[in-house]
């Protein structure tokens, strides 16, 4: 008992001077100073818009094909007596190269039947010219001989009427008269015959020269010769072998020049005809017209061949627009040529382009004055703004057209306005921005339309 109330009287005075001191301490401790919270800024990236050259473009890929093809197609049957050493698959052989020589014996015993037949035509022919000629002065001599009867007719007439001549002496001389008429006439039939013997001996020398013509043609055709320079692609002929008219003995890729049917879509046409001023609207869909406005157009063409990570790239002109579209891509066939696609080749960087090989074609119109931007900056048609109080600004824009990473912008924001290309959190219109200019995408802006 003694010892609590000893404990008590101990402790309770100490727990009531600590008490004390605290409050003391906290009453005298002058109150903390208030701030006022201010508004914090969101760092963001922008880039400047203005006006840089831009190229509109439009790319596709296809299949390289030689431009000029050449199949090798025997005219005449024969057994092949020399076939070019370099006829091989693979193996380049120049323009005029003698491909194929085939026996020409049956064609030189034509040509010389047919020129047999002609002499002997031509002697036919002078030999009725002759005749004529005989049967000429024979019908005078013959007339002549007519015209004594006709007399002694006429004569022996006047006698039998004055009873000085015997009817049988009369008949007996107009018999004579009548026979030797027959003679007249059938001279004067065999004179008239001739100029239709004459045109028909020339007919069948004109046939005999045309037997010669042909025999003369299939003599030289006995020869095949490469029409240009060209690559072989395919053979089908040995020496000894029987060559049968219209065999293909071998097949040609022209090394002159190349082309590409790269598949582009419509809408890129239609944006890439649209800045060159043509009027294609839905023409985009009629070949027809995107021919016409290519013809009256220069776009520059490239065709792109990708080695590992690297490109190889050739110029090329646009020649044409395929006659149809393909139904399940919606996409249209454009037609490039590449010249010197085989020529210009340099081993080790420089391939040629040959059959087959799968490259891109790009076709890019004259420059433009536009104002780009990347693609990112778009948010469903609106683009966000610093303005001139730094604080952020959604503004709907007017896009002409979307190349690769970059959008067109053809109205809705001024030369000069600073673009937010990076993603302030929280997203709220008329948030405060601390601006960082983005340099390098700046940079990548101004080289929009470069080449890869």
């Amino acid at each position: 008992m003694r010892v609590g109330f000893k404990l008590i009287t101990m402790t309770l005075p100490i727990i009531l001077l600590g008490v004390g001191f605290v409050a003391y301490t906290i009453s005298s401790k002058p109150a903390p100073a208030q701030e006022d919270l201010a508004e914090r800024a969101v760092a963001v990236r922008i880039v400047e818009a203005r006006k840089t050259a831009i190229s509109p473009r439009a790319s596709g890929f296809g299949l390289i094909t030689p431009a000029r093809s050449y199949d090798a197609i025997a005219q005449v049957s024969g057994t092949a007596e020399y076939v070019n050493p370099l006829l091989k698959v693979g193996g380049i052989l120049p323009e005029g190269a003698v491909l194929l020589r085939l026996s020409d014996s049956d064609y030189k015993l034509a040509q010389a039947q047919a020129q047999a037949n002609i002499r002997a035509a031509q002697a036919r022919l002078a030999e009725i010219s002759v005749s004529q000629s005989n049967l000429k002065s024979a019908l005078e001599i013959e007339q002549e001989t007519l015209d004594l009867k006709a007399r002694e007719v006429a004569r022996l007439r006047r006698l039998f009427d004055a009873g000085t001549a015997s009817e049988a002496a009369y008949d007996g001389v107009r018999a004579a008269y009548l026979a030797q008429r027959q003679k007249v006439q059938g001279l004067t039939s065999s004179l008239a015959l001739i100029p239709t013997q004459k045109q028909s001996q020339i007919e069948q020398i004109a046939v005999y020269q045309a037997s010669l013509k042909i025999a003369e043609l299939n003599l030289g055709r006995t020869e095949l010769r490469l029409p240009f320079a060209g690559r072989v692609a395919a053979v089908s002929v040995e020496v000894g072998q029987l060559v049968r008219s219209g065999q293909t003995i071998a097949a040609f890729d022209g090394i002159d020049a190349a082309e590409v049917t790269a598949q582009i879509p419509a809408a890129q046409l239609k944006k890439l005809f649209r800045q060159l001023g043509g009027k294609t609207g839905n023409d985009t869909q009629n070949p027809v017209a995107l021919s016409q406005i290519l013809s009256g157009n220069d776009i520059d063409a490239r065709v792109l061949l990708r080695l590992g990570n690297e490109y190889v790239q050739w110029p090329a002109t646009v020649d044409r627009i395929s006659n149809e579209i393909d139904p399940k891509t919606g996409t249209i066939g454009v037609i490039v040529r590449i010249d010197d696609a085989y020529t210009s080749a340099r081993p080790g960087t420089r391939p040629p382009l040959t059959r087959g090989m799968f490259v891109e074609a790009i076709l890019q119109a004259a420059p433009i004055q536009a104002i780009p931007l990347p693609r990112s900056a778009l948010r469903d048609g609106r683009v966000m703004i610093a303005d001139a109080d730094n604080r952020l600004r959604l503004v709907p824009v007017s896009v002409d057209f979307v190349q690769d990473r970059l959008a067109v912008i053809s109205g809705g924001i001024d030369e000069g306005a600073r673009i937010v290309v990076s993603n302030p959190v929280p997203l709220i219109e008329g948030l405060l921005l601390e601006l960082h200019p983005d340099q390098a995408l700046m940079q990548e802006l101004g080289l929009a339309g470069a080449e890869k």
